[in-house]
Parts: structure tokens; sequence; C-alpha cells
């Protein structure tokens, strides 16, 4: 082993993959021990580690090539003993001069003075913040003012995120390309038009609200009741949109992004309540790459008065004629009744009609209960589902499960609740 030359010893090293394996490995020689230590380029920091300031110098004066970081304290508790602090940021960032990645979870003792401390990372290209209840806008807006490569923010469940002046910053003087907000109770959708010209060069955004995500919102301050408005903001690049438990109103933020994407190649909305299905249609005919939609709907009273999901079997004929490249579809019916499938607002022909229309490789269906065995034997003929996804669609009975079993393509068959 100590002939063996160092990049063959690197090479050995990068193949190996668990942590154990590895710290198993570094105990064979020194040598081995010192290669991997310089080649290791991403470590994990969390409930067991020594947070004093002499051991974490030690480790990362260790790993003096680390350019990925976590630090993740997700079920601790006291008899853990310390979590790492404001220190620990600062140990961090003067021994890790490579540091591009860092993602901090359920850190509780680390506040806006330690994200200060990230301003000696000028790497830092990504930083994604899980419950981090004592950082606050300040520190979020000092790490936008210092880290000028920061393309990728991951904000959630950070409850004391109130003002969003580093969000306009980022807009003007940022080159963002991720942006998730997810449980930030401080951040409304109307906020987040604070972002402007960020839009442009944005290429995924998430934004969650949980908790009583249906009552009323304040309005859009820049909303004028009858007036024909519409945002002046562009979103070209957006591949990959992700909104959940939301309410859409024209005078709520995010709902222009509905009118405004023209490259998305991923598309969730999940329970976002008073979707348009002329609006829908319209993103469907300007998004001909799209490659991957979940909609997770539930029935609501519709402007043609019936209580249904926001979306019809014409929303699918557009969607099958427009997105020639759909590969991946999750349809999620919530509250809908068995015994009144009308709130179901597609009918069994139009998801048939998808499904046979586009190459679809995943499906799942969630509480379809439209869906029965003349749906099973016309999925049965689709010449490319590979994977196949049924919960609590309860119309299905062991016919179909037979019929199902001659898809061509068929290697992942799931069922729950059935």
């Amino acid at each position: 082993m100590e002939d063996l030359p160092e990049p063959l010893l690197a090479d050995i090293i990068k193949r190996i993959t668990v942590s154990s394996d590895l710290n198993s490995l570094c105990l064979v020689s020194k040598r081995l021990c010192a290669v991997e230590a310089e080649h290791r380029g991403a470590i994990r920091v969390g409930c067991g580690v020594d947070p004093t300031t002499e051991a974490l110098t030690s480790l990362f004066s260790r790993f003096s090539n680390l350019w990925k970081v976590e630090i993740n304290y997700s079920g601790w508790t006291p008899s853990h003993g310390d979590q790492v602090n404001n220190q620990g940021i600062l140990v961090l960032s003067h021994h890790c001069p490579l540091l591009s990645d860092l993602t901090l979870s359920f850190c509780a003792h680390i506040d806006d003075a330690g994200l200060s401390y990230l301003a000696y990372c000028k790497k830092l290209r990504s930083l994604r913040l899980s419950f981090a209840p004592a950082i606050t806008s300040t520190g979020i807006f000092r790490v936008a003012v210092s880290c000028c490569h920061l393309s990728v923010l991951h904000l959630v469940d950070c409850i004391a995120i109130e003002s969003v002046e580093w969000l306009d910053y980022l807009g003007r003087y940022g080159s963002l390309e991720e942006l998730v907000l997810k449980d930030c109770d401080g951040i409304s959708q109307y906020d987040l038009l604070k972002f402007g010209p960020g839009w442009r060069k944005l290429q995924r955004f998430e934004f969650e609200i949980n908790g009583t995500y249906w009552l009323s919102q304040r309005p859009d301050p820049s909303y004028v009741v009858g007036y024909p408005y519409s945002y002046d903001i562009c979103c070209d690049n957006l591949k990959d949109l992700r909104l959940a438990h939301i309410v859409t109103k024209p005078e709520i933020g995010l709902r222009f992004l509905l009118g405004k994407c023209k490259a998305l190649e991923t598309l969730y909305l999940e329970y976002a309540i008073g979707l348009n299905e002329d609006e829908m249609i319209a993103l469907f005919q300007r998004c001909c790459n799209l490659k991957t939609i979940s909609l997770r709907l539930m029935p609501l009273r519709c402007e043609d008065h019936w209580f249904r999901t926001a979306l019809t079997d014409d929303s699918l004929e557009v969607l099958a004629l427009s997105c020639p490249m759909l590969q991946v579809v999750e349809l999620t019916f919530t509250f809908c009744e068995p015994s009144y499938p009308t709130e179901i607002g597609f009918t069994q022909k139009g998801i048939l009609t998808l499904i046979q229309s586009c190459p679809i490789r995943a499906l799942v269906l969630n509480g379809a209960s439209i869906f029965d065995d003349e749906g099973m034997k016309g999925l049965s003929s689709t010449q490319f589902l590979e994977k196949l996804d049924l919960v609590d669609c309860c119309s299905i009975s062991d016919a179909g499960m037979y019929l199902i079993a001659q898809a061509p393509c068929l290697s992942h068959l799931t069922l729950a609740g059935m």
C-alpha cells in the first residue's frame, strides 16, 4: 500500500462514499490517512462532535481542501452536549478557504454574528439554512453583500427573518440561480416582487407556506383594481418551479409567475388555491420543454359554480399537445369524495389521453377514484411506462392489476391504501 502512487490512492479514496469505510481505511496506514485528508472535499458535523474551538480547529486544519460542509443538529437534545456556535463558524471560515457549499440545519446557537464570518469565504456559492431560529434578515443581508458569488440560497423554517432588504440587494447586484423559501413566516408572496431583475437569472424557485396558508393575506401594494396590470419582470430562464400551499389571486405577487415562464422543465403546484385554468393552458402552450409535472389539487367552488378541482380535461389536452417531452406525471386529489366523482375535474379518458400522447415513464395517481380497471387496461398498452404508483385508487380491482402486469416496460409498481 505504501508503494502505490498518490493519484491511484486518491482515486481509490474517491470511490469510497461511506464515511465509516473511509475512517476504517485511514487506519490502514499513515500515508492513506494523509492522502484521504488532502483529498476529502466534504464533511458532515453534528451531534457527538466536540464543538470547542480547539477541536474544530484541529478538524478543519486536517481537511484543508473542504469545499462542502454540513452542520446538522437534527434530533439534538441537551444530553448530546454543546452545539457549534458562532466561534465555530469563524474557525470554519479561517481554515476552509475553498468552502463553496455550506448547510446549517437545526443550529440554534448560530446567529447573525456567526453568519457575518462567512465574509471570509470568498468562494461561497451555496448557503442552505434549515431551522435557524437565531438568524434574522440582518445576517442574510450581510451574506448577500459579502459573498458576491452566491448562486444558491435555501431558507427553510427561518422564523426570525422578517424584512427583505437582502432580497432587493440580491435582485439588483447578486447572481442567484436557485432560491428556495419554505415556512419563513416573515416573507410573503408580494415581498418576492422586490427580487426584481434577479428573476431573469433564476433557474429554480420554490415557495411554500404551511399552517394557515389559506387565510387572507396582505394585498400587493402595487395592485390597482380594474387596471390591466402585469408585472414587468422577466423569468425566461426559470426551469424548475414549485409553489406549495399558497393562495393565488390577481393581487397576490406570485401569480405573475404562471404568466411569465417560458422555459419550465419541472413544475410542482401543490394545493395552490385559486388556479385559473386559462392561465394554466397558456402556461402549457408556452413551456414546450416541460418534462415533469406534479399537480396536487382539492375541490373548491369554481367560476362555473361547480365544486371541483380547478383544472379539467381541457388542461390535460393542451398539456398533451404542447409538451411532447413530458416524462413524469403526478396527479393527487385530496378531499375528493369517491361518491362524487365530479369533484375531480379530470376524467379517466382525459388522463389516459395524456399518458398515451406523451412518453410518460413515471406516473403517480393519488386519490384518483375515477380511475378503474378500464383505465388500467389503457395503461397496459403504453410503450414507455416504467414506474407506476397507485395510492388510494379505490375503483381498481384485482382485474386491473392483472391488466397492468402486461405493460411492456413496467418495472416498478407501488400500491398503497387500496
